[in-house]
């Protein structure tokens, strides 16, 4: 072997163990955002299940990472489990209107949940669609964690917003977000599939 052909081998070799490196600390980047693997939410060590990134007529909205106590690849598991559940959303646009926003997640939400449901939490999904009162600007987030027993917190550009401390609620909001009839692109990259 030559002395070329001994480096190359060597610059592939410390490549891969960097890479390798990187996918067992489970850090992500999607649209040069960067997720990291763990995170500390609400004093539980939550592992990134997965990351997404939403477009709409070909301009990338926002970046989402979506984070568990227990990761898994199953939607049904992830929308019903009792743990913390974190979704911290980069926005990537100032396109993303309030108006907008508050329109597409009643739409989105009334969509991927039954009418029952729809009907029984009418109040509380308005309430939700009212804190997304301001316009998104790029590198401004949205975070909703669900903490069992204490409910679905928003903090929206920095600001908490409030909490809807029903269980029932909070599985209708992640259903809208991994069930079959989210994006399928977005519940794929969120359950790492």
């Amino acid at each position: 072997m030559t002395i070329q052909k001994f480096f190359a081998v060597m610059v592939v070799v410390g490549l891969l163990v960097l890479v390798g490196g990187m996918a067992w600390a489970g850090d992500m980047e999607i649209a040069d955002v960067n997720f990291p693997g763990e995170k500390m939410v609400e004093g539980k060590t939550l592992q990134l299940n997965g990351v997404a990134l939403k477009e709409k007529f070909f301009i990338d909205v926002f970046a989402g990472g979506f984070y568990l106590e227990n990761p898994t690849k199953d939607a049904t598991e992830a929308i019903e489990s009792e743990q913390v559940k974190h979704f911290y959303l980069h926005y990537l646009t100032s396109k993303a209107t309030a108006k907008k926003l508050q329109e597409g997640f009643k739409e989105a939400i009334e969509d991927a949940n039954t009418p029952e449901l729809v009907e029984k939490y009418r109040k509380e999904i308005d309430l939700y669609a009212s804190w997304l009162d301001q316009d998104m600007a790029p590198g401004a987030t949205s975070v909703t964690t669900y903490v069992p027993g204490k409910g679905l917190t928003l903090v929206f550009k920095g600001q908490e917003k409030g909490t809807i401390p029903d269980k029932e609620f909070a599985q209708m909001y992640f259903r809208y977000n991994l069930g079959k009839d989210a994006d399928s692109s977005m519940r794929e990259g969120y359950l790492g599939q």
